[in-house]
């Protein structure tokens, strides 16, 4: 009898320390939890060469775009704007029409990694140079 009462002491216990929390106070905590953000982080590297395999990054930056826009991109806040605006779209970041630029080609590549609103990002693109590279309506390239 002594060892059901003991089970019975204990089972209690870890019940009111699971459950406890649960009761009260504690359900009014997923509203003050609402302000949660997905986070939106990523960097980017430049490198001269015709693809991230063998291309060796000469330049990175980082892009965190919640719950503020901040790193060391120099331009942090139009850059994470104008993703914002594109829904993380880097192929929707177009390039200006009335660009000039030669036709040397010396190849420039831009990778991006990491997390874009909760969800895994890896994208690389290649330039013909960088003028052409440059001639993107975005702050996003330009570091």
């Amino acid at each position: 009898m002594r060892n059901t009462a003991r089970w019975a002491v204990t089972l209690g216990l870890t019940a009111t320390a699971v459950c406890g929390p649960l009761t009260g106070a504690a359900l009014a905590e997923p509203a003050a939890a609402s302000g949660l953000y997905a986070p939106s982080a990523l960097v980017l590297t430049l490198g001269h060469g015709d693809n991230a395999a063998t291309v060796t990054p000469e330049r990175a930056v980082t892009l965190t775009c919640a719950p503020t826009s901040s790193g060391t991109h120099p331009a942090a806040p139009l850059a994470c704007a104008e993703l914002r605006a594109v829904g993380g779209d880097f192929d929707a970041l177009g390039a200006r029409s009335d660009a000039l630029c030669t036709r040397e080609y010396d190849p420039v590549v831009v990778t991006v990694d990491g997390v874009w609103l909760g969800k895994r990002v890896s994208y690389e693109r290649t330039f013909a140079n960088e003028c052409v590279k440059s001639s993107y309506e975005t702050s996003v390239f330009a570091f």
